[in-house]
């Protein structure tokens, strides 16, 4: 009887000090913790190049574990030859802004019907074109650059196999800095326990 009141008083100590301890221990854990951030990106046009390129360098230098996986058209993003378009026609939220004349004339939004936008030959390489002046203008790094800055901070680039495979691509075709060529089934493990995912 003795013994077994002295075995549940030292399972009451150890858990009362337990009880002390760990919210402790778990603050010193979360402080001591790496963030870490996956992003899925599917797209490979100009404008939506930005987003996963600005987020991954941006968690990259403020010293987050990076992974980046490009699938479908956003592996477009992890070719040697960088060539992304604007899309208007696939944006039809999307303010065509004028990258010249005065100040108030580059304010306007210039909402141009989509008709407009299918109909007229060239519109895309139009769009193209003020975009990268006004990216210019702004003083705004372009996608090459970009780019190059997520890898000079340390983001993991990951290259979808499969898409790969899907669209006939090499290896040669992408830049060297891509360091691992896998699928969804091993990607989804990291991103699981990322801290923030997203998908883009």
């Amino acid at each position: 009887m003795t013994e077994m009141f002295e075995i549940h008083r030292i399972d009451e100590i150890i858990e009362k000090r337990l009880d002390q301890l760990l919210p402790k221990k778990l603050e010193e854990l979360a402080a001591n913790k790496t963030p870490s951030m996956t992003i899925i990106a599917t797209k490979g046009t100009l404008d939506w190049a930005y987003p996963p390129f600005i987020l991954a360098s941006t968690a990259a230098a403020l010293g987050w574990n990076v992974s980046v996986f490009f699938t479908f058209y956003g592996l477009n993003l992890l070719k040697k030859n960088l060539d992304a378009h604007v899309s208007p026609l696939g944006n039809p939220a999307m303010p065509m802004k004028m990258p010249f004349g005065p100040k108030w004339f580059r304010g306007i939004n210039w909402n141009i019907p989509n008709l407009v936008q299918a109909g007229i030959p060239g519109f895309e390489s139009i769009a193209t074109g003020l975009m990268k002046k006004t990216i210019k203008n702004a003083g705004v790094a372009d996608i090459t650059e970009l780019r190059q800055l997520t890898i000079e901070a340390g983001a993991h680039l990951i290259a979808c196999q499969m898409t790969v495979d899907l669209f006939g691509y090499s290896k040669e075709d992408f830049i060297p800095e891509v360091q691992e060529y896998c699928g969804a089934a091993s990607f989804l493990p990291t991103a699981k326990d990322a801290d923030v995912s997203l998908f883009i």
